[in-house]
Order: structure tokens, then C-alpha cells, then sequence
């Protein structure tokens, strides 16, 4: 009696190389959406299995890049809302009240995170890891401070640090 082995092959591939579509961005491979040349073995055994990547048709093709034009045209309008918001920044300005000795220097000091509180407060929805400071504000004074909302969109704002009220 003759057995027939079964196949253990990927769908698709030549004994050398299979085609794959990535379905997330895998390290020292490519990014989500990029047709790659593997292994038969590293596809059926690793990609496959946990879901980064699927066998590249023509069907998968045509919906990643339904699905990357959808992207594009949300960034687009992301960016188009960010650009708003660094206009209306740029004309805004930010009074921050802080303890300060005769000669002007701040017992503390005045960092993004701070900045970043004060402009949430006036209804700016910024986070500190997009306030670039130097460094600490240390003493009072008037500081341009340059806050970078996307990797395109850039603005500055003003921030006066002032002696605090001193209460009675």
C-alpha cells in the first residue's frame, strides 16, 4: 500500500519563497501593507498563525489599499485640524504664576508638563511631549516656547511667568 504524503506547503508558494501581505508592521521586515518575500516555513509557522501577515492575493491587495487611502484621507484631515489649532496657538498666550525671590528666580521651576496643564486649562488640547522646552523656565519673564503638534505642524506660544499673589 502506497501512502501519499500530505502537502504542508503555504497556498501560494514555490518551494524557495512565499508572498505575503503584512497585517501589522513586523521588526526588520517591513510595515503593515507591504508585500514581502519569506520563507514558506517563517509564514506557516510565525506570520500566519499569529495573525501579521496573510497570503498575498489580489483581494487582500485591493483592500489594503482601500484601507491605506482611508488613512491618508483621515490624516489629511488630521493635519488639517492641527494647523488650525498651531494658528489659533500662536496667537494665544499662557500667564503662569510662580514663587520667586527679589531678584526674580523661581524657588522651582516651570517645566512642559506645567505649560502643557495650563494650556488644557485654556481649552488647548496639548501634550507635554510636544512642548519643546531647553530647558526649565528658572526665572520670571516673557519665553516663546515652540510646541510641535505633528512632525509638519509647528507653532510657538508665549508664556509669561510671573510672581505669584501673595496672600493676606
Amino acid at each position: 500500500m502506497v501512502r501519499k504524503r500530505r502537502s504542508t506547503s503555504v497556498i501560494g508558494s514555490s518551494k524557495s519563497s512565499v508572498d505575503v501581505l503584512l497585517a501589522e508592521k513586523v521588526n526588520h521586515l517591513g510595515d503593515q501593507g507591504d508585500i514581502v518575500r519569506v520563507k514558506p516555513g517563517y509564514a506557516r509557522n510565525f506570520l500566519l498563525p499569529y495573525g501579521l501577515a496573510t497570503i498575498a492575493t489580489e483581494h487582500n491587495e485591493r483592500m489594503v489599499v482601500q484601507h491605506q487611502k482611508r488613512l491618508a484621507e483621515l490624516e489629511k484631515d488630521r493635519l488639517k485640524s492641527l494647523k488650525a489649532l498651531a494658528e489659533k496657538l500662536s496667537k494665544h498666550s499662557v500667564t503662569m504664576e510662580a514663587n520667586a525671590n527679589e531678584d526674580g528666580h523661581l524657588y522651582g521651576s516651570i517645566v512642559a508638563v506645567d505649560i502643557s496643564k495650563s494650556l488644557k486649562e485654556g481649552g488647548f488640547d496639548v501634550d507635554a511631549e510636544g512642548v519643546r522646552l531647553e530647558g526649565p523656565l528658572k526665572e520670571l519673564g516673557m519665553y516663546t516656547v515652540k510646541l510641535q503638534l505633528h512632525e509638519k505642524v509647528k507653532t510657538e506660544v508665549k508664556v509669561w511667568v510671573v510672581p505669584a499673589a501673595e496672600k493676606k
